[in-house]
């Protein structure tokens, strides 16, 4: 499937609920040591104007890997930055001479544990020197920050994430946890046949592989009693 036709399958699925994707959320092709700003294969089901310039468009291939990043909101879904500081950030490619003794010790430290991968400052055990050490590194763009978002009228956002395999059979999900969909009701339902099959399908290799094995055996007792 092409970027396009996932795209239009999830605002349909949003649309059925009266909610829709948060404007500007990236899902991406995943490569070793790459995050979602060093891929051209992105996925963005609700792009703001820049991104309806700039974002390509793609085909999925065999072998590849995705970071599925989607996010639904009953508001806008436009998006504005929440009043508070973030805590998590990962490192660019710009080049700079740290002037402070905390900056560079704390860079040094940023590089050899994350390399080019988000963190927290969480992950620091003395969290006042990383932040001492941080600022001169943001100022300087070494850094840059993964600010918090929220929906621009205030409405709740629901984040869904999980890491896509793409196989020759098939599409396999390998993490994100479980959806148990009788866990949740809605006044709404989906009413698009194509969305009901599509989402009758399962990404879970287990699962398939039973569907397939109880299908198999309910077509052979029925040749059987055919044959009989």
């Amino acid at each position: 499937w092409r970027k396009w036709h996932r795209r239009v399958s999830t605002q349909s699925t949003g649309d059925s609920y009266k909610c829709t994707p948060l404007e500007g959320m990236l899902s991406y092709q995943i490569k070793r040591y790459q995050t979602e700003a060093d891929t051209d294969k992105q996925i963005v089901l609700n792009p703001s104007e820049i991104q309806k310039k700039e974002v390509k468009d793609m085909e999925f291939a065999v072998h590849e890997v995705y970071a599925m990043d989607v996010f639904v909101t009953p508001g806008t879904g436009k998006t504005k930055e929440y009043n508070s500081n973030t805590t998590v950030y990962r490192r660019t490619e710009e080049i700079y001479q740290l002037k402070m003794k905390a900056s560079r010790a704390f860079y040094s430290d940023v590089c050899n544990r994350f390399t080019l991968m988000p963190f927290t400052l969480r992950a620091f055990e003395e969290e006042t020197k990383a932040k001492m050490g941080l600022k001169e590194c943001v100022t300087h763009e070494l850094l840059q920050a993964y600010p918090v978002q929220q929906d621009a009228t205030g409405q709740p956002v629901a984040q869904f994430k999980f890491t896509v395999l793409v196989v020759p059979n098939g599409n396999i999900r390998i993490n994100g946890g479980i959806f148990d969909p009788a866990t949740c009701k809605s006044e709404h339902k989906i009413e698009d046949k194509e969305i009901v099959e599509l989402l009758a399908q399962s990404a879970n290799r287990k699962t398939a592989n039973k569907k397939k094995k109880k299908k198999a055996k309910s077509a052979a007792e029925e040749a059987k009693t055919t044959t009989n």
